[in-house]
């Protein structure tokens, strides 16, 4: 299984945080996971609420579970609601299908991970995400 290396989730986290800086968005919080939807990194930024790890766990864990980023759940969420229903309770609720939710793949093409990205927007927080892997020298799809 191709990986993410902590030094580069590092910098995805960075990149993005940054990212919501420089475009004075609401403080965010970005977690990486890898290819087996295990936390490898993970901040909050300063003034962002408690309960944006869940959101943004749950954005990535969507992308990284369903092999799609968070717009293409939320597309499916609105074409099929029973079926992503049905996803989240197999995977016992933690999936949260809107933007923010970023697959991550290496320059072959291989999933390596996902980002998910709150605090702001769901789509200025996919931004942030996109920003953050693309600084890695990844691939998002977000």
């Amino acid at each position: 299984m191709a990986e993410i290396s902590l030094r580069r989730a590092r910098t995805i986290i960075r990149a993005a945080l940054e990212a919501g800086r420089k475009a004075g968005l609401a403080p965010l919080s970005v977690v990486v996971l890898d290819a087996g939807g295990h936390v490898k990194a993970f901040e909050r930024a300063d003034g962002a609420s408690p309960g944006r790890f869940e959101i943004a766990f749950g954005k990535a864990h969507g992308a990284i579970m369903l092999g799609m980023g968070g717009r293409a759940q939320m597309a499916r969420a609105e074409a099929q609601g029973y079926f992503m229903q049905a996803m989240n309770g197999l995977f016992g609720g933690r999936v949260v299908p809107v933007p923010g939710g970023v697959l991550v793949r290496d320059r072959g093409g291989r999933i390596v991970g996902a980002v998910g990205v709150t605090g702001d927007s769901s789509e200025n927080d996919a931004m942030a995400a996109v920003a953050g892997i693309e600084a890695a020298g990844l691939v998002a799809e977000a």
